[in-house]
Formats: structure tokens, C-alpha cells, sequence
């Protein structure tokens, strides 16, 4: 049972252009939500269920372990907002299992966008490179997203591929669209004008401009997202190197969700120099599209 299911998330490609099932292939977009406006309050209200989310993670272990395995290159992992390295357990664990050298930040817990944190890092990705030879993926969760992009775009000769969960990485002039609980505590927490304080330093300029990437990033973003709305989880960029990847689930749960733990093992198991973007297909991948209701457009 599980080998078919195997075969059946795994895209299947046709002469014609079409997925396994007959329908046409789904490319992951390049182009930013239309969503306006703050997460659902209904979602917001039930974060919580980012728990249920990470006690039903031991039951989709078979599944997880039919994900691609990788070629052993260096995966750094970003820890969200207020959170530390034991948060990053479950994908840590994981991509340890597909076969890749896996760290984390080292940093403690994320207490915001601070200087001090963007510039370890920046020196941690370059440290890695320098002493493995290979090029490192990034891997960042909410506010992790926010600080592998700001890494990629410091040292970009030293990065394969960025890949953000839930993560704020296009937010408008306006401010955030966050719920105001969140931004509430991120300035109690990290500043008191908020993450503006922060993503207006010289050296997050890049940040700012949304300048796009110059290696291939994947952003999966839920519609159901009770923190981060769409709009500014996802990106418009170049449909040859960039992606949105809809996923379901909660926000808190991103890190222990099962189909984003394989969608993360398959993007960064896409060869160096031949990135593809994602294609859901076969019968488990009609089964994604319906979990993210995109089933019409398949």
C-alpha cells in the first residue's frame, strides 16, 4: 500500500504534458496571494490545533519515509518567533532520516529580527560552506523564513535553495497584516515600534525592495494560517527559480505537519543546477489538492 502511494505523490509525467490521473499538471505559482487583509479570525482562534497537528505526526512516519532521500548536502533550520531548537525537532529528525547534514541555528530562541541574530547567522551559513564545501539550504519557520532570506541574499555564493514555512517574507507598506495579538507581542517581546524597527536597517534593504532570490525558493503558505495571512507568505518572483506551495494546517503546526515535512524533503532533494517546481499528481496528489481545495484546478 505504501508503494503506491509512493508512486502515486511522485509526479508521473506524459508525453502530452499531463499528470498520471489525465488532468493537466499543477505548477506551483510564482505570483503573491490575492488575499487581503488579516488571517480569518476562526483561524486565529483555533491555533491550538497545531497540537493535534504534531500528536498525529508518529502516524504518518510509513508515509514520511517513501519521501525522496537526499544527496547529503547541509540544511540549516530557522526556528519561528519566540521559538528555540527544540521546536525544530520534527523536521530536524526527519531530514536526518532523507540523508542530509542537518543543523540548527544555534542562536537560542528567536526573539525577533535583531542585528546581533542577522549577522550570526549570516557568519554560520558561510562557516558551514567553508567547512563542508558544499552550498547549504535554508530552511526557515515564520520568522525563520524572514532570516533565511535575509542569509541568501548576504551570502548567496554559500546557498542552494531557501525554503520558508508560514513566513512573513512580503509584507506591505502599510504594516503587517498579522492579528493584532501577534504584532502586540512581538513589540513586547523583540521592539516596541514592532517589525519595523527592525526591517528598516541598512542591512535589510533587500528585504525591503523584495528583491528576488538568485537560487530557487520554495514558500508553502496555508490558507488556514491563523498568524501569517497568504499575502505575505508568498512571493512574486521568476517562475524559473521561485514558488508558492499551498499546504493545509495551522500555523504553530507547520513544523510537525506531514505533508509539509515531505513537500520540504522533495524540494530540497531536487538536484543542484535542475530545480523543478513542484507538482502535485497521481491519487495522493488529487488527495492534496482537495485538503488545499484546489481539486477544480486540477
Amino acid at each position: 500500500m505504501l508503494n503506491v502511494l509512493s508512486a502515486c505523490i511522485l509526479p508521473a509525467r506524459r508525453s502530452d504534458g499531463q499528470c498520471g490521473m489525465g488532468r493537466p499538471k499543477i505548477q506551483a505559482m510564482a505570483v503573491r496571494h490575492p488575499h487581503t487583509g488579516p488571517p480569518h479570525a476562526a483561524h486565529s482562534a483555533i491555533e491550538l490545533r497545531g497540537l493535534f497537528e504534531m500528536a498525529c505526526l508518529p502516524c504518518s512516519v510509513p508515509l514520511l519515509m517513501t519521501a525522496p532521500r537526499g544527496d547529503g548536502h547541509p540544511v540549516l533550520l530557522l526556528p519561528g518567533f519566540m521559538g528555540g531548537e527544540a521546536t525544530l525537532i520534527g523536521l530536524q529528525v526527519f531530514l536526518r532520516s532523507r540523508g542530509y547534514d542537518v543543523h540548527t541555528w544555534g542562536l537560542g530562541r528567536n526573539v525577533g529580527f535583531h542585528v546581533k541574530h542577522a549577522e550570526a547567522l549570516e557568519q554560520k551559513v558561510r562557516h558551514l560552506h567553508h567547512t563542508t564545501g558544499k552550498q547549504v539550504s535554508l530552511v526557515g519557520w515564520s520568522l525563520g523564513g524572514v532570516f533565511a532570506l535575509y542569509g541568501a541574499h548576504r551570502a548567496p555564493e554559500c546557498v542552494r535553495s531557501v525554503v520558508t514555512l508560514g513566513s512573513p517574507v512580503t509584507v506591505d507598506a502599510e504594516g503587517s497584516a498579522s492579528p493584532p495579538f501577534v504584532k502586540a507581542m512581538y513589540r513586547l517581546i523583540a521592539h516596541p515600534m514592532g517589525p519595523a524597527a527592525h526591517t528598516m536597517q541598512p542591512r535589510a534593504k533587500k528585504l525591503r525592495e523584495r528583491t528576488n532570490l538568485p537560487m530557487p525558493l520554495s514558500c508553502l503558505y496555508s490558507m488556514s494560517d491563523g498568524v501569517v495571512p497568504p499575502q505575505e507568505a508568498t512571493v512574486d518572483g521568476d517562475p524559473a527559480l521561485h514558488e508558492n506551495i499551498r499546504v493545509p494546517g495551522s500555523h504553530i503546526g507547520l513544523g510537525f505537519n506531514a505533508v509539509v515535512l515531505w513537500i520540504v524533503a522533495e524540494r530540497l532533494a531536487q538536484p543542484l543546477g535542475k530545480w523543478r517546481p513542484f507538482e502535485p499528481s497521481g491519487a495522493l496528489g488529487y488527495v492534496y489538492r482537495l485538503m488545499t481545495r484546489e481539486a477544480a484546478a486540477a
